[in-house]
């Protein structure tokens, strides 16, 4: 059951859609009649429930198709559902045998073998303790200084896999969804970018110092990313709260990059309550009684013995 809240944003209160999973809280819904855009945001209560939640699309998506497409994300947001993914590919014998990664991007400079390159990363929390095969996974190649080569070549090899059936996105303070910066345009295919100073010194912290930080990358740009059939963005932290606001509910602007998901048709958000904290006054409470538990979908006023919770 849906309830219309504010013009194309609805709200359901404690029901899951496609995510049976007792740990998200709510739900609200938005609705672009326009674009026939589509996007669900799931509120968890913390980081572990947003894992748990990401891992359940993920794991059910696997299971219903064994030889789908994942596009994946790196930084430390999706740490844990990686290993919530491990952890039921273990217990549950989930097969990846059959599944094809790509990665959103990668430093420009790096080796695969280097620590803080993405290739080392996703085979540290993922590709090592799952049994997908080396073939099938596939990240920039951050060592090739030929970045218009670098990427045409990954571009092609994404088309060629029939594209992405499901796009996991983390979502930087600038609204950042891979390396695609704030800029004046949203750029189309894989492309080299320059790293903004915001993003150099958030990443900062998983090298030596702020200099060993690579200025550049090769990045999915923003229409391979909405090529998707599917988008699932992680969020977690009250630091994180004002760009969930900017880019959720604010105008899709490419200066905020993850606004344009709002235009995607099948769209995605599991975020936990720090993360989500500065939308409570953008979701409606339902018929307007102020109770976030009432199923009632009459739009009247109310007052002793109006039925409503009888």
């Amino acid at each position: 059951m849906f309830r219309l809240a504010n013009p194309r944003l609805l709200l359901l209160s404690r029901r899951i859609w496609k995510l049976p999973r007792e740990h998200v809280l709510w739900i609200v819904a938005k609705y672009n009649e326009e674009k026939d855009a589509f996007m669900q945001i799931f509120v968890t209560k913390d980081y572990q429930e947003m894992s748990e939640a990401a891992a359940d699309m993920i794991v059910d998506l696997v299971e219903e198709k064994p030889g789908c497409v994942l596009g994946l994300a790196t930084g430390s947001t999706p740490e844990g559902l990686y290993a919530e993914i491990a952890k039921r590919h273990e217990a549950e014998d989930i097969d990846f045998s059959r599944v094809a990664t790509f990665n959103l991007d990668e430093y420009r400079g790096l080796p695969a073998d280097h620590e803080q390159s993405y290739h080392y990363f996703m085979q540290k929390h993922l590709f090592s303790k799952i049994n997908v095969r080396p073939e099938n996974t596939h990240v920039p190649n951050g060592a090739n200084p030929d970045a218009q080569a670098a990427c045409d070549a990954y571009e092609a090899s994404i088309l060629l896999a029939g594209g992405v059936d499901l796009q996991l996105l983390g979502l930087g303070h600038n609204g950042h969804i891979g390396f695609n910066e704030p800029a004046p345009e949203f750029p189309k295919e894989t492309h080299c970018v320059d790293l903004t100073e915001s993003t150099i010194n958030a990443n900062s912290r998983l090298f030596d110092s702020v200099d060993e930080v690579p200025r550049q990358a090769y990045t999915m740009g923003i229409g391979t990313i909405m090529a998707a059939k599917q988008v699932l963005v992680v969020v977690s932290g009250e630091d994180k709260a004002q760009i969930v606001r900017d880019a959720f509910f604010g105008p899709v602007t490419p200066e905020v990059p993850a606004s344009i998901l709002q235009f995607h048709p099948n769209a995605v958000a599991i975020v936990d309550e720090a993360a989500f904290s500065l939308c409570g006054d953008l979701a409606d409470d339902g018929c307007g009684c102020g109770d976030p538990d009432c199923d009632c979908d009459h739009d009247h006023e109310h007052g002793e013995g109006c039925g409503c919770h009888e």
